[in-house]
């Protein structure tokens, strides 16, 4: 029964979901970090790009410097489902997105990765926001982007000026 509460020994005390939230209660609660090996480590967005590559390179050298694992990002894309009429925000869907899998199998065999434990993250969603969630999750060092080449980050914003920005740790950014 949605909006009523049943009362619980105060030390396990929970709100109930209110039927007219935005949200629902669960995006309330924090993700948990999969692998606390990982905790306190490089957190670095990859998609395969040449800046991405960089990226890469440089956050597997800090990570190897640090002693710590290395949290690769891939955050796949989302599409709008509906068209804007006015009334209502379009909703957002995540696509499947292949390129994950493609990526995952190219780190496996990269011999340049033997330095450092690593773990391969995919996420759904803005690309700023997800690789600030898993910096928080993984309570990370550091973040590590490559910079936006071309005229869609002129355009838009580049992801590594959005993130440096708005990130509450530090943000590399290799041109």
């Amino acid at each position: 029964m949605a909006g009523h509460e049943f009362f619980e020994p105060a030390d396990r005390k929970r709100p109930v979901a209110d039927p007219t939230a935005a949200e629902p209660l669960a995006a309330e609660e924090p993700r948990h970090s999969c692998d606390p090996a990982f905790k306190h480590g490089v957190v670095v967005g990859f998609d395969g790009s040449t800046s991405s590559e960089r990226a890469l390179a440089y956050a597997i050298g800090m990570a190897h410097r640090s002693g710590s694992g290395l949290i690769i990002v891939h955050v796949a894309n989302r599409l709008p489902t509906t068209v804007w009429a006015g009334c209502e925000p379009p909703v957002f869907v995540d696509v499947p997105d292949h390129r994950t899998e493609v990526l995952g199998l190219e780190l496996a065999c990269a011999d340049y990765l033997a330095e450092v434990p690593w773990i391969l993250v995919e996420r759904g969603g803005d690309i700023c926001h997800e690789l600030e969630e898993v910096g928080r999750e993984y309570e990370a060092d550091a973040i590590v982007v490559g910079s936006t080449q071309g005229i869609v980050g002129r355009i838009f914003g580049s992801v590594a000026g959005r993130l440096a920005k708005r990130a509450k740790r530090p943000v590399v950014v290799i041109p």
